[in-house]
């Protein structure tokens, strides 16, 4: 980093403790690291929630046996149109699959169609993560 700024933070002694606890257990190298991922997730979260541009994977398992089940997964993809970029399926069993559905686009569109597709009978688990799309990084970067 080029320009550093220095600052102090005041800590009650557990939370402290609590903390170090949690850097060496993610492997940062010193509490600085630690407290810019922090902000950088903060600062991400809040690009989320304005409803900016964002990518994003929804990772969902279900049950193929479910009748149209994988059509009206494809059916909602086709519908979410330049929102999907690329979809991975992988069968884990006899009756599940496992779908990773890459996606790009508003924050609140993505999660609309998210929701939709989570919703669909014989989707037992499902996660969306959403996360800057990169035309911000620089100022979120390392």
């Amino acid at each position: 980093m080029s320009n550093l700024s220095r600052t102090g933070v005041s800590l009650d002694g557990d939370l402290l403790k609590e903390f170090d606890r949690l850097i060496t257990k993610r492997g940062y190298k010193n509490r600085s690291e630690a407290v810019r991922d922090l902000i950088r997730r903060a600062l991400l979260e809040e690009d989320v929630d304005s409803n900016k541009s964002v990518v994003g994977t929804l990772t969902l398992v279900y049950d193929h046996h479910i009748p149209n089940l994988s059509e009206k997964l494809t059916d909602v993809q086709h519908r979410a149109g330049a929102m999907i970029l690329a979809a991975t399926h992988v069968h884990l069993d006899h009756h599940y699959c496992l779908e990773v559905i890459i996606m790009k686009g508003k924050s609140r569109e993505l999660q609309a169609v998210a929701d939709g597709i989570l919703a669909l009978r014989g989707v037992e688990l499902g996660k969306l993560v959403l996360t800057n799309s990169g035309k911000d990084l620089k100022s979120h970067t390392h």
